[in-house]
């Protein structure tokens, strides 16, 4: 798809927000979580309320007003609170909320994904050093599930 037909024109990409339309869970999780900053700012809360500056040092490479934009936006969709710390001038602490630290299981999910298909270490559990495993679970039917079974509905 282009601008101008006639053109050799930058191809149309659909935004993030324009793919939630379509109103399948993938696109609505994409539309407020669906780009590389935004994951990597929940990733560095998961461990605990953050300032600004301590957000800026654990994700590298994160341009001030990208920052600024993202906690914006994840305030406004109720993953991330703004606590005040100081009124002159103002300057706030980041805490995830509820809805923002369930996104945990979604990025151990990413992380493992990337670690099986790349040279990053995968994550680990701390006692005995092995490396975990993520696993499709139904609590109704107390067993593991297989998420290539035509049961397993996605939409």
């Amino acid at each position: 798809m282009y601008n101008d037909p006639g053109t050799m024109s930058r191809p149309v990409v659909p935004t993030i927000r324009s793919m939630a339309d379509t109103a399948s869970p993938l696109a609505e999780a994409l539309a407020r979580v669906g780009d590389r900053w935004t994951l990597l700012v929940v990733e560095a809360l998961l461990g605990g309320a953050s300032r600004f500056g301590d957000l800026e040092a654990a994700v590298p490479g994160i341009a001030t007003n990208v920052l600024s934009q993202r906690l914006k936006r994840l305030a406004a969709d109720g993953l991330v609170v703004a606590r005040p710390y100081t009124r002159r001038p103002p300057r706030f602490e980041y805490a995830l909320t509820g809805s923002g630290r369930e996104l945990a299981g979604a990025l151990r999910l990413l992380a493992h994904w990337g670690a099986v298909h790349t040279d990053a270490e995968p994550p680990r559990h701390d006692v005995c050093g092995t490396p975990v495993e993520a696993r499709w679970y139904c609590p109704t039917c107390a067993r593991d599930v297989d998420p290539d079974d035509p049961g397993v509905a996605y939409a």
